[in-house]
This record gives C-alpha cells, structure tokens and sequence, in this order.
C-alpha cells in the first residue's frame, strides 16, 4: 500500500522533470553559445566551423562564439567540452582526430563517445597528395615506384600525430607496403612551407586548402581520395584510378555536446544545422570550395563515429603505429 500512495507523488515529480527539458528546449538558447575548436585558428576545419557559427547565431538569434584550444593532439580541448555543464552552451568541434585519438592515446582524461554525445557532422571534403612543384613524380605510381626503389628516403609531413594527414599517410603504407617517413608538425602552416621549399617529398592536405596552390603551379597534385574526381580538381586523378584499392580518407566536421545534454535540446540543433546545410546556395558556395555539406540524424553521426574510431584503431594496430602516453 505504502507504494501505491507514493506512486502519485513519484508521478508527479517526473512529470515536473519533464516539464522542466521541455521549458529549457523552449527557451534555448537564451545566452551566448560557445563552440570549442581545439585546433589552431585558420584551417579548413575552422573556416567552416566559423561559417556555420555565424549561419546558427541568425537562425537561433543568439551569439556564437568560437574559443580555440589547441594542444595535445585535441585532447585538451575535447577535454574542456567533455567536463563542460551539458546545458547546450558548449560545443564541441569534432573530427577524425578525435575518433583516431581513441586509440592512438594510451592515456586520456575522457572518452568520446561515453564522455560526449555525437550532434550533427557539418562538411566532408577530399585529401589530395601533392609533391613538390620540381619533383620528379608526375604521377601516383611513380611516386609510389620511388618509394619501393628507396625505402625510407621519403618524407611525407603532417599536422600532427594523428591528424587526418597524418593518417592517410599511414593508410597508404598500409594499402601498397611503401616505407615512408612520418615528419609530424605543431599545425599545418609548417608543412605547407616545407612542401614549397622541398623539405618533405609528399603531403596529403584538403583539397579546398590546396586547391589554389596546386592551380598556381606551385605544388603538383598527384591524386585525390574521393571516390569521384574533385569538382574543383577535375583533372586530378582518384587513388582508385591511380591504382590504389580500397583508399579511403577524408576531413570531415561536426559538432558534439556533453553527455547528459537534454535530449530536445540536442534536437534542436541538429535540426537547425541540417536546415542551414540543406540550403541551395551554402550547399552550392561550399561545392565550389571542395566541401561537401554532411546532412544526418543524430543516430546516423553516431554510427558514422562509431565507424570511423573502428576503421582508424585497426589501421593503428595493423600498422603498429606507437601510442602515445
């Protein structure tokens, strides 16, 4: 009997939790958002971020504010976002980084997809694989025929361990047995110097980064990772037309909030961002850039995660790449 009376009162208390996600939905947002970007200011992924942040603050009338924490590979600033109040008023930027991270660090203060919840991907766009201007490889199976004439002679350069560079590079040792050498970077404005200069012999960056210098003269792309030809780089062959099978990679975006965020409020975002990403013309200005708009339900992106953590910890494992501490 002491259950049943208690059930009206046990009743009512969730009704009024419920009451209270639905007002908090309602009201959001009713102050400044921030998004974590934990890279450096000026990349690909920070160009986009950006553009989708102004787009949010005319669709949700409030402010939206970009804080970048770079350092450690991601992991601080996925960490900061990680223990944030999960309210809705911090983000956090999210890509491939982060879901190779899961493996490559031994240690971390957190786990994505336990400690944070997938939102809404944001842009896809292809890697292309550019030498020097003066290189002698004009093609993908000359560099590659280079690479196995000399094994370790060649350097390619990234922005870091484990960044999306970094990881097509590993991929492609993986898929055709050259022995090439990783030279990581603090971020991507060292590696692009060194590929000028001829410092590093290969790179793998985004095609809307490299587009311009490849068009300019001043680095020769070889090959792009898309499973079609680059809109903006027609004349550049794919890794599959180039001979190499089963070549997958690419630099995506999205967004996560702490776990715990309410659900309505999670919602809310991901339809206002797939809204802004379904329109005509951001769909049309990013296509001319190289970037592919990412419209999916929340369970879709977390399944896509899910898969890239997958795809990334047995390449790290096939390739014993070593963890880091």
């Amino acid at each position: 009997m002491a259950v049943l009376q208690k059930l009206p009162s046990l009743l009512l208390v969730a009704a009024l939790g419920f009451a209270s996600v639905s007002a908090q939905a309602d009201d959001y947002p009713s102050r400044p958002i921030k998004i974590i970007a934990p890279f450096g200011a000026g990349g690909p992924t920070d160009v986009y971020t950006r553009a989708i942040a102004e787009e949010l603050r005319k669709a949700l009338h409030q402010t939206v504010v970009i804080e970048n924490r770079p350092g450690a590979g991601t992991t601080i600033g996925t960490d900061l976002v990680a223990k944030a109040t999960p309210d809705g008023y911090t983000l956090l930027m999210i890509s491939g980084t982060q879901c190779v991270n899961e493996t490559l660090y031994a240690k971390k203060p957190y786990q994505l997809m336990r400690d944070l919840v997938p939102v809404a991907p944001l842009i896809d766009t292809d890697l292309v694989l550019v030498v020097p201007a003066a290189y002698p490889a004009k093609t993908l199976p000359e560099l590659l025929a280079m690479a196995k004439d000399k094994p370790g002679s060649l350097n390619y350069g990234s922005s870091g361990l484990g960044s999306n560079y970094h990881m097509a590079g590993e991929l492609l040792k993986h898929l055709t047995g050259v022995d090439i050498v990783h030279v990581p970077y603090k971020g991507s404005t060292g590696m692009r110097t060194d590929i000028l200069s001829g410092q590093i012999q290969m790179l793998f960056d985004s095609v809307p980064t490299m587009a311009q210098m490849i068009k300019a003269g001043n680095v020769r792309a070889l090959a792009t990772t898309g499973t079609a030809r680059s809109s903006i780089l027609p004349d550049v062959p794919t890794f599959e037309e180039s001979g190499v099978k089963g070549f997958k990679a690419s630099l995506w975006v999205g967004f996560m909030a702490p776990a715990g965020t309410p659900q309505p409020i999670l919602d809310k975002l991901n339809t206002e961002i797939n809204k802004i990403l379904a329109r005509p013309e951001i769909k049309a200005a990013w296509g001319e850039q190289g970037a592919n708009p990412l419209i999916m339900t929340q369970p879709q992106f977390k399944a896509f995660m899910d898969g890239e953590i997958a795809k990334w910890a047995d390449l790290i494992k096939a390739n014993n790449i070593p963890l880091i501490d």
